[in-house]
């Protein structure tokens, strides 16, 4: 997928990436609106875009495409330090030269490569504590932040706490393993492999509390289907 509010430079960019072979491009936009509202239709493996955009910059765009590698294609060298924050696969300068642009390619091969045969097992995220590598297999389960509804504590089985910055359930479903983990209630997330017991509106765990009892989770009605369905698997 191609994005570049810049006719000709998007037109440019599409003409060298037909010159690459194995390299299909599924779409090309020159309107950020437009792609946003296209992508949940198309199936692709990486977006080239560019940063500088009227509505939304590319920046933006990257946080919104659920960890689909991204290249960026920018004039503008200030925002490689963002770029990379973001784990962009690649930073090219424009002009883009054909060369260039394939070697990116060839990087983005590789690691799409990796990622189906060695699904991600993590994920990064900004915490209280810095930009933390949070395994799945480690996290119990996620509830809303005592202190601000919009953050989210993630607590681990060994224990250990991490506050999230401003992330919904939404978007946690999105990121981890679906078959791993389940919204149980409003406020709670939890990873299956915690569950020890479970009633119609209660599920036990066999993980424990500070005063060394079993942490308690309330099933509410709205997330009992999925639970259920969950747990049969």
């Amino acid at each position: 997928m191609l994005l570049d509010d810049e006719l000709p430079g998007l037109t440019y960019l599409k003409m060298l990436c037909e010159q690459i072979s194995d390299l299909e491009v599924v779409k090309a936009f020159d309107n950020a609106s437009t792609f946003l509202r296209e992508v949940p239709k198309l199936e692709f493996d990486l977006c080239i875009l560019d940063i500088e955009m009227p509505e939304m910059n590319g920046l933006q765009i990257a946080n919104l495409l659920n960890g689909k590698p991204v290249i960026f294609a920018t004039a503008y060298k200030e925002y490689a330090a963002e770029a990379f924050d973001l784990n962009a696969l690649d930073y090219i300068r424009k002009p883009i030269q054909l060369d260039r642009l394939k070697q990116a390619i060839d990087k983005a091969k590789k690691q799409i490569s990796l990622s189906i045969l060695n699904p991600k097992s993590f994920i990064q995220l900004n915490t209280n504590k810095g930009k933390a590598i949070l395994y799945f297999d480690k996290i119990a389960y996620i509830k809303t932040s005592e202190n601000d509804s919009r953050d989210k504590l993630v607590c681990l089985f060994d224990g250990e706490e991490y506050v999230v910055k401003n992330i919904t359930f939404d978007k946690l479903r999105e990121i981890l393993p679906n078959k791993d983990f389940c919204r149980i209630n409003k406020q709670e997330m939890l990873a299956l492999r915690a569950v020890q017991v479970f009633s119609f509106d209660e599920i036990t765990t066999g993980l424990f509390s500070n005063q060394g009892k079993k942490i308690k989770f309330s099933l509410s009605e709205n997330y009992r289907n999925e639970f259920l369905q969950k747990v049969k698997i």
